[in-house]
């Protein structure tokens, strides 16, 4: 095989391959063997039809599938002897491909590669150097802690009839809105729990300054105009009286704290284990905290220490991914009105605002990829398995359900996995050499 390597760009070569004469001829008797076993050619036994009729009939399929299984076969062997990674190669179509037997077959492949990168400045004699963080748990800290769980122990004590609504109280109340002097669909909602003082809305009505003062029984009137330009045309221009019924007075009861609260909230002999134990899983996380800290620090870093060219084509793919984040986001938090997908204008602008992030992740990812190579850092089944426990948990579904989704993402979905569990240990590496300064 002869191989010529151009330059097409800092990340671009052009890899002019030639597959000698020998080899070529060899393929195509090879291919025309097969194709008499597979073909029935009148008054001919199977197999045993000329090879002038076969070429007379099949020559251009021949041609085809000796292209198709020589191009792979020897761009494989080009690119481990230019000794390049390739991130995407641009091969060119059959139809612009010419071969002929006994001569030699000469093909142009266009390939992508991964940048070369020297590593330098991530572990000894030359660590990264990390600030100390001097954060510590405080009794303040962990007395809050407990404040919460006294909440969410709390119990709501009806108040005596009579009472009138204050701050910090609860109303039970139930909202209806009528147009006309007729219910409106969809404005009516019973027995919903408000915390007075809240400013939370109920239907999109502030009630606050209207249960101030209320006494169970009492029904307040609400009228509340709507704009012309309002997306509902029933209500556009419009202006629809809400009743709002205070059916329950509440007030909330926090338990004392003691041990009998320690008993209540789990498997607590006393108040005082009930601290150290919400002291420990505070600390816990502050350790978990500062390490993300310190690892988003690395990360930094290794962006400003390494300058090198970006293979756009994975740019490109990162941005799709953020896109895709980005759409599903939008999504999750405004439900079913937000299904669409996003249109052009909108996929380009979330483009070009996170280009910056996407040149980032790239740039770490490569360095953290040659980190993991250059440590001989690999990734095995328990890691993956391991990575899959872990992502199942941080998603709240079963382990099963997860594993048929990144299944049936296909090979593509597995090796991002990999990849990413693969910088996870290139980053815990660099983590572990660095050293923390007081």
């Amino acid at each position: 095989m002869k191989m010529e390597v151009t330059e097409l760009g800092p990340m671009k070569r052009a890899l002019k391959i030639e597959v000698p004469a020998d080899e070529v001829t060899q393929r195509f008797s090879q291919a025309y063997v097969e194709l008499n076993r597979q073909v029935r050619i009148p008054g001919f036994r199977p197999g045993k039809a000329p090879r002038a009729i076969l070429e007379q009939r099949y020559a251009k399929t021949v041609e085809e599938n000796v292209i198709r299984n020589l191009i792979p076969d020897y761009y494989d062997q080009a690119i481990k002897e230019a000794g390049i990674s390739p991130v995407v190669v641009e091969i060119p179509p059959l139809d612009r491909v010419k071969i002929q037997r006994d001569s030699p077959f000469t093909f142009t492949a266009t390939v992508e590669i991964k940048p070369t990168i020297e590593l330098r400045e991530y572990k000894a004699p030359n660590p990264i150097t990390l600030k100390e963080d001097a954060r510590t748990v405080s009794d303040d800290q962990v007395d809050r802690a407990l404040e919460v769980l006294r909440e969410q122990q709390a119990q709501l004590d009806a108040l005596p009839v009579g009472t009138a609504l204050a701050e910090d109280h609860y109303a039970v109340v139930s909202l209806e809105g009528f147009l006309d002097g007729n219910s409106l669909e969809g404005t009516k909602k019973e027995g919903h729990l408000h915390k007075v003082g809240s400013k939370a809305p109920l239907l999109g009505i502030e009630i606050d300054t209207h249960l101030v003062g209320k006494t169970e029984g009492d029904v307040v009137e609400i009228d509340q105009p709507y704009p012309a330009g309002h997306p509902d045309p029933r209500v556009a221009g419009k202006t629809v009286r809400f009743r709002l019924n205070v059916t329950a007075v509440k007030q909330k009861k926090l338990p004392a704290l003691d041990d009998e609260f320690a008993k209540d909230c789990g498997p607590y002999a006393s108040l005082q284990e009930l601290k150290d134990k919400l002291r420990g899983q505070m600390e816990q996380a502050l350790k978990r905290d500062v390490e993300e800290a310190h690892k988003d620090t690395i990360l930094s870093r290794l962006a400003e220490v390494y300058q090198f060219d970006l293979p756009e084509s994975m740019v490109e793919r990162e941005l799709d991914t953020i896109v895709r984040q980005k759409i599903q986001e939008r999504q999750r938090v405004q439900g079913a009105d937000s299904a669409r997908g996003a249109d052009a204008e909108e996929v380009k602008q979330i483009r070009e605002d996170h280009r910056d992030a996407a040149n980032r992740r790239v740039k770490v990812g490569l360095i953290l990829e040659a980190i993991a190579e250059k440590e001989g850092l690999s990734v095995s089944e328990d890691d993956l398995n391991n990575e899959v426990t872990r992502l199942a948990s941080e998603l709240r579904v079963p382990v099963g359900e997860l594993v048929k989704m990144i299944q049936a993402g296909g090979r593509e979905s597995i090796e991002k996995l990999r990849t990413k569990i693969l910088a996870d240990k290139a980053l815990d590496f660099v983590y572990r050499e660095a050293v923390i300064q007081s």
